[in-house]
């Protein structure tokens, strides 16, 4: 825009240095006046556009004057604005800078897994992603210092150095499983320091995924292996004795029972109830011979059904 204004002042000077010619020719001189006209025109449209900014959601703006950043900052909207600046858009939302070893994930292409080494020196592979933003009120210091490939200069190498320190003071073992949460809380811290006064904030750090050596993970899977199977015995334990303590009062009750039948039981109700007995059985139609005993001894065909 500030290139079409010029040109366009470099014209109209130039219609004012020919107006001596178009005073001579009638017919001329109107061209180049209503010319003149336009052009006087297009400047003053060219010069309030080019005072007009508009800054996007999640957008900041800062000016550049003569190759000078200035300290003001634009924000989201419509802004007005030396029309001599250039205005750099910085994006203030949430950013995110993965590595990883899965191809076409990360910020780089092809395999970028963080390669580090734990305390007991095994070799490790780590996908980390950060989260960040930048700050709008340090965003004109940001600019003037590291420029706009912060991500390169300040992110990835001060996030793997972090990791790296870090790794180190931990077992493999552990940031696998049991302390994963404060390896994490140690990049945090570190990676903070790193950020600080850079206008760039840290968010989080996602611990996306630990590798650890094969021989290493066949000893984690053959320890937690040993572990379901000793939970898995002490609950069948557990279940045995609860079968024999229900077996046990299972018996007490049979017991109990059975002396409080043989206790209330007479010959002569044992006699009614077998009385009883082969009545029903001589009675039923599906019966044609009972034979009963009696006194130890059998007595024969009692009774015929027809």
């Amino acid at each position: 825009m500030i290139t079409l204004i010029i040109f366009l002042l470099v014209i109209l000077i130039i219609s004012f240095l020919l107006n001596k010619q178009a005073k001579e020719n009638p017919q001329l001189n109107k061209v180049i006046g209503l010319f003149r006209v336009i052009l006087i025109i297009g400047i003053f449209i060219g010069v309030i556009f080019s005072a007009l900014v508009q800054i996007g959601p999640g957008q900041i703006g800062v000016t550049i004057l003569f190759g000078n950043v200035q300290d003001n900052v634009l924000k989201s909207g419509l802004n007005f604005v030396n029309p001599l600046v250039e205005v750099e858009k910085l994006d203030v939302k949430t950013q995110a800078y993965t590595m990883s070893g899965i191809k076409d994930e990360g910020a780089v292409k092809g395999d970028d897994a963080i390669v580090t080494l734990s305390s007991d020196g095994l070799t490790l592979k780590l996908d980390v992603t950060v989260w960040f933003r930048l700050s709008e009120t340090e965003a004109p210091n940001l600019l003037r210092t590291l420029g706009i490939d912060y991500m390169e200069k300040i992110v990835r190498p001060a996030s793997r150095t972090a990791l790296r320190d870090v790794s180190v003071k931990y077992n493999a073992t552990d940031i696998y499983s049991s302390k994963r949460d404060d390896f994490v809380n140690d990049i945090t811290k570190n990676l903070e320091k790193s950020f600080e006064g850079r206008g760039i904030v840290l968010e989080k750090v996602l611990l996306r995924n630990v590798e650890l050596p094969d021989k290493v993970k066949e000893a984690i899977d053959e320890k937690i292996a040993a572990e379901q199977r000793a939970q898995q015995m002490v609950y069948v334990l557990q279940k045995e004795n609860q079968e024999a303590e229900r077996k046990q009062v299972e018996a007490r009750g049979v017991s109990e029972a059975q002396k409080i039948i043989s206790s209330t039981i007479s010959p002569q109700y044992l006699q009614w109830k077998y009385i009883e007995t082969l009545k029903d059985l001589m009675n039923s139609k599906n019966n044609t011979i009972v034979i009963t005993p009696y006194d130890q001894k059998l007595t024969p065909l009692l009774n015929l059904n027809k």
